[in-house]
């Protein structure tokens, strides 16, 4: 049974050793972030520069392995509809939507929405890293490094399947930043499978 999240806003859940995460964009382009904890020790978390590293890329799709900080599998993407995805960017933020948009009364975004969600699970701010960004399009310019935000190639009803490599705290959004989305904001549905 499919849950959705509305947009601009994020939950937190628990995702067993060996089960299944679907996070589908249901309308099309917008961007939903993930984090992973180690549901036994929140010290450990999923981590772009190790991920990034093994990996030798900065795209990851099907087949790819996402680790945390202690270099342990976390999740392994078994299928992906849309392939491109992006690990470089943080959550957006209050700070994001200030110093980028310019915003004098700016939303919490991702990062204010997935602190909010984890804070149960003995999350803080501090220790909420650099998000796996599922159907976020950021091309890279392969000569200067300049990054660019361009609407999500994902259309409505595309989906990213993860299987869990160990039992984890998820935290999941429907982002807020205008940006990202390609001008609106739309829910994001996700599903947990054994």
């Amino acid at each position: 049974m499919p849950h959705e999240i509305p947009p601009r806003s994020g939950t937190a859940f628990l995702l067993g050793n060996g089960h299944t995460l679907t996070v589908t964009d249901v309308l099309g382009e917008q961007v939903a972030d993930l984090l992973a904890f180690n549901q036994h020790d929140i010290g450990e978390v999923i981590s772009s520069g190790r991920t990034l590293d093994y990996a030798s890329k900065i795209y990851l799709s099907t087949g790819d392995l996402l680790y945390s900080n202690r270099s342990q599998v976390m999740l392994e993407i078994i299928a992906d509809d849309v392939g491109r995805h992006d690990f470089l960017l943080t959550p957006c933020s209050k700070d994001t939507f200030r110093i980028i948009y310019g915003d004098t009364d700016p939303h919490r975004g991702c990062f204010g929405n997935l602190a909010a969600a984890l804070a149960p699970y003995g999350v803080t701010e501090d220790m909420i890293p650099v998000a796996f960004n599922c159907f976020m399009n950021v091309p890279v310019d392969a000569t200067t490094g300049e990054l660019r935000v361009d609407p999500p190639l994902s259309k409505a009803g595309e989906s990213i399947t993860f299987r869990a490599h160990m039992d984890l705290i998820i935290g999941l959004t429907a982002c807020s930043a205008l940006q990202s989305n390609n001008g609106s904001f739309k829910p994001i549905q996700y599903a947990v499978t054994d």
